[in-house]
């Protein structure tokens, strides 16, 4: 996922989850030139990049290896189901994510 803020640079998180795991993780993140390298990587292996400026800020908060808080498991669900159908070739248009507030 990935987002631009207003100071122009790009921000980015990366998730993975495994069916082992309780929740997806924070695999990586960053600004800058970091994001633009983790967005590069997910494009040229074929992951969907999606850009929520709200999921990012929330999921930049979480430390890189750790499991999404059960706040996020709604939206992320919501877009691990969204990307499903869309990789089955079902056209939708993008979703939109039941985000707590953030704090």
């Amino acid at each position: 996922m990935s987002a631009r803020r207003a100071d122009a640079l790009r921000t980015a998180v990366a998730l993975a989850y495994r069916e082992a795991d309780a929740a997806p993780r924070v695999v990586a993140k960053g600004r800058g030139l970091i994001a633009e390298e983790i967005i590069a990587k997910a494009r040229e292996h074929g992951v969907y990049v999606h850009e929520s400026p709200e999921l990012v800020s929330l999921l930049s908060q979480i430390d890189l290896d750790q499991h999404i808080p059960p706040q996020l498991y709604i939206a992320v669900a919501e877009l691990l189901a969204w990307l499903y159908r869309i990789e089955r070739g079902e056209p939708l248009p993008a979703p939109t994510l039941s985000l707590p507030a953030e704090t």
